[in-house]
Formats: structure tokens, C-alpha cells, sequence
């Protein structure tokens, strides 16, 4: 008796001096990831969030409402267009959970809970899960992408079913107002796309040409605007954007009109892909102008100065930011249609060290151009010698310099070579030095060749573009013939 005293005694102490356990156990930490490592577990973890999200729209609680980013997080929704993958997922979340409450009540025991289950597809339906491989969430078992971009498409097929009993009572789903309105006869499809469909693609497009044509028309006003203004970069800025930033309103008005009209699967994946190329597009023109009008102001500051390298430097500048937006714009553009662009860089392994060693010498070169542009050892304009290239520094690019030789050539050095070579700047002489070579007969006596030489240094004292601090007059050789 006394030993099971003991034993509650030491129990209640514990509790008081942990007095947070209780609290631990009791209270779900919010911050604990959604369990998604093996079909069962996903499967229990989209439901049960759905099932609260249902709850937070019956009772008008933000919180419950929220957990449907739970369900979300089970789904597969890499290949869904970036810009509008958060609003997709919502809708295919929705979707699933009315498509399951009203063709089965799900058994958990009879999902697998195997985590090494590469893929499990509910019975007698195409909705399936498969085990992520690659990327940050290798690994977890995921609603598979094709499920996602398909659950519009098995909700048609069912929403004239009832809830089953027993099962949830769906996601609370409801038709859009603008379809609620339509006319029976335009809810009939053609190409598997409603008429009504049909007939909003048609004003969604000539709404963007429309608005593209305000947009231009407002543009030209700004532009005469500021033509009466003192500076003119306000009038080089404004004509250079108005192409662009009219193309991308109306690429915003065509992606919003996209999901207004409701286009499920393979048509919204064709759509989106078309409309976000546009988008993108128009993002990159809008950036190759600025970077052009920017180009201008710095060609500009560089002509009020002396030294011609300054505008190879403006050369170089607007060369790599171009490359540098086209690129990034691409970029954007890949990733916007669902290719995972960084985890294809990341995964080109051999091919990526193959091509950065064939791209050695080119980088060698663009520092090489580098190292001329800072360190400035000629200028365009100039005569230099390089190694035995002799001639005028026309033009320095990425790759190499140009140089005119005095017969009438171009040469191209590689930057590489010119930045690591001896440079003979012949541009920066302040002197040209003249050589010339005079015989004097042989029976010369000694007091007239000492008068000739002085008299050589007199002509050259007395000429006003000669150096006269610096010059030698000498008697220096016998040759064959002469003095």
C-alpha cells in the first residue's frame, strides 16, 4: 500500500512540475506539417480538411475555412500554371470532395498505408495518389497531377448525383451566378465547351483588343503632353512603352476573362499556356524598351566626355541587360507553365559541366572584356600593337576587339588574348620619334662633321613642332660608303 502511494505521489509531482504536458497532449500543435507519407494518410488528411473547410463556410469561421490550404497541400499541382495555380487548386479541391461524397464513403483501412507505394488509385474511379520522387517534396504521397487538372471534368460527370449516406455532404459548392443566369440552350457544348463559353472567349478577346486600342490611344495623348515639356527623356520614355504596356493590359483582361469563363482541363491548359506566353511577352518588351531607353541616357552621358571607351562601356551594359531580360523572361515564362525550370538546371549534371566548359572561353572572354573596359589601356580610335597585330581599335565587343590595320583589314583578338598581352598604346604618344640616317663622305674632316651636327641640332631647336629637351644628333657608324 505504501509502494502505491509512493508510486501516485511521484506521478502528481511530475504533473506539477510539467504543468504544460496536459496541455501538449490535449491541443493539436498547429504547426505540425499535414500528413501526407502514404496514400491512406493523404487521403485522411485531404477529407478531414475539406470536411472542416465545409464546416467553416456552414458556420462562417475564417479558421476552419482556411484549412482547405490543408487539403491543397495533398495535391500535386506542379503542373498547373504558376499565375494561376493557387485559384486552380481551390477549385480542384472543391471538386474532389464533392466527387467523393457522392460516389463512395471512404474506408480508411482499406487504403495501403504503405510509404513505399509508388502509386494506389481508388476503387472504381481515376482519382489516385503517387509517391513524389525529386524535388522538395520527394517522398510524399500526392493526389496526382492528372486527378487535379481533371477534377472539373468528374464533377460534371456526377453533380446530378446525391450525397451517399454516410459520407460528407460536399465542399458546399455552388454554381457561379453568371451560370445560374444563363439560358438552358447555352449551357449545350460544342467541342466540349459550352456555348456560353464560346461566346465569352469571343468578347473576352475583342475586350482586350479594345482596351489594347484605349490603352495606345492614351498613350499617344501622354506622349503629346510631354512633348511640350523643357526635357525630352519624359517624350523617349512614354513612345517607347505605349506598343508594350498596351499588349500586357489586354493579356491581363485575357487571363482574368480565362477564369471568369470556367474552362476546365485540356482546353484551360491550352488557353492558360497561350494567354501567359502573351503575358510574358509583353513583360519582356516592356523591360527591352527600358532597357533601350536607359542605353540612350547612358550613350548620351558617355558623349559629353573625352574618352571613347566609355561608350563601348554603354555598349556592353545595354548588350547584357538585353541578354539578361530575354532570359530571365523565358525563364518566367517556362515556369509560369508548370516546368520546374530550377530543378531542370539543377539536374543537367554531366550535360551542364559539358556545356560550362565549352562556354570556358567565352567567359574568359566577357571578363576579358571586363578587364579592358576597367582598366582602360586604349581607346576606341587609338593605334596599338598587340603581339603583331599593328592598327586602330574600332569596336570592343563581348567576345573581342576589332582592329583596323594599316592595309585595310579588320582583325578580332579575343578579349582573353588582348586582356593578357603586352598593349603598345602608339594613341598615347605625346611625341612621334623620327630616325633618320645621313652619310657624309668619307674625306669629311673631324671640325666639319662636328659643324654639320650642330647645324642638324639648330634646324631641329629652331623647328616649332619638335621636342627640344629631349634629342640626339650623333655621329654613330662607319659604313660601306660613308659617315
Amino acid at each position: 500500500m505504501k509502494s502505491l502511494k509512493s508510486v501516485l505521489g511521484l506521478i502528481f509531482i511530475l504533473a506539477l512540475a510539467n504543468p504544460l504536458c496536459s496541455e501538449a497532449s490535449s491541443e493539436k500543435n498547429p504547426l505540425a506539417p499535414v500528413k501526407t507519407d502514404n496514400p491512406r494518410a493523404t487521403m485522411r488528411s485531404f477529407y478531414t480538411a475539406m470536411e472542416s473547410y465545409h464546416q467553416g463556410l456552414e458556420e462562417n469561421d475564417p479558421q476552419l475555412e482556411a484549412k482547405i490550404t490543408d487539403a491543397i497541400r495533398c495535391l500535386d499541382t506542379s503542373t498547373l500554371a504558376a499565375l494561376t495555380r493557387s485559384t486552380e487548386a481551390v477549385d480542384a479541391a472543391i471538386y474532389l470532395k464533392e466527387v467523393l461524397d457522392r460516389v463512395i464513403v471512404l474506408n480508411y483501412s482499406l487504403i495501403p498505408d504503405d510509404s513505399e507505394q509508388d502509386f494506389w488509385r481508388l476503387k472504381d474511379t481515376e482519382i489516385s495518389t503517387r509517391r513524389i520522387t525529386e524535388g522538395d517534396r520527394s517522398g510524399e504521397h500526392l493526389i496526382t497531377s492528372a486527378t487535379v487538372e481533371r477534377a472539373g471534368e468528374f464533377f460534371k460527370k456526377v453533380e446530378d448525383l446525391p450525397y451517399l449516406k454516410g459520407a460528407g455532404q460536399g465542399a458546399g459548392y455552388k454554381e457561379p451566378l453568371l451560370q445560374r443566369m444563363l439560358p438552358t440552350w447555352s449551357t449545350d457544348t460544342f467541342a466540349e465547351i459550352a456555348y456560353w463559353q464560346w461566346i465569352g472567349l469571343f468578347f473576352s478577346l475583342l475586350l482586350g483588343l479594345v482596351v489594347r486600342l484605349f490603352a495606345r490611344l492614351i498613350g499617344n495623348l501622354i506622349h503629346a503632353f510631354t512633348k511640350k515639356t523643357a526635357t525630352q527623356w519624359d517624350d523617349i520614355l512614354i513612345e517607347s512603352q505605349i506598343g508594350p504596356v498596351s499588349l500586357l493590359v489586354a493579356s491581363l483582361i485575357w487571363l482574368s476573362a480565362l477564369q471568369i469563363l470556367k474552362f476546365e482541363g485540356f482546353v484551360m491548359t491550352v488557353l492558360s499556356g497561350m494567354t501567359q506566353i502573351v503575358l510574358v511577352s509583353s513583360m519582356i518588351w516592356v523591360a527591352y524598351r527600358l532597357a533601350d531607353v536607359l542605353a540612350q541616357y547612358l550613350k548620351d552621358v558617355a558623349s559629353r566626355t573625352e574618352n571613347t571607351l566609355d561608350d563601348q562601356i554603354v555598349k556592353l551594359i545595354s548588350r547584357t541587360l538585353k541578354i539578361f531580360i530575354v532570359i530571365m523572361g523565358v525563364m518566367l515564362g517556362a515556369q509560369n507553365l508548370g516546368i520546374d525550370v530550377f530543378s531542370l538546371l539543377a539536374g543537367l549534371g554531366i550535360g551542364g559541366l559539358a556545356i560550362a566548359l565549352a562556354a570556358k572561353d567565352s567567359l574568359s572572354n566577357f571578363f576579358g572584356s571586363i578587364m579592358i573596359m576597367v582598366d582602360r589601356p586604349f581607346q576606341v580610335g587609338q593605334w596599338i600593337k598587340v603581339g603583331n597585330i599593328d592598327g586602330t581599335v574600332e569596336d570592343v565587343g563581348f567576345r573581342s576587339t576589332k582592329i583596323r590595320t594599316f592595309y585595310n583589314s579588320l582583325v578580332s583578338i579575343p578579349n582573353a588574348e588582348v586582356a593578357n598581352s603586352d598593349i603598345d598604346n602608339m594613341g598615347l604618344r605625346e611625341y612621334r620619334r623620327v630616325k633618320t640616317t645621313l652619310g657624309v663622305a668619307y674625306d669629311t674632316p673631324a671640325e666639319k662633321m662636328e659643324a654639320f651636327l650642330e647645324g642638324i641640332k639648330n634646324i631641329i631647336k629652331a623647328n616649332p613642332n619638335t621636342r627640344k629637351d629631349y634629342f640626339h644628333v650623333v655621329f654613330n657608324d662607319f659604313g660601306p660608303s660613308s659617315l
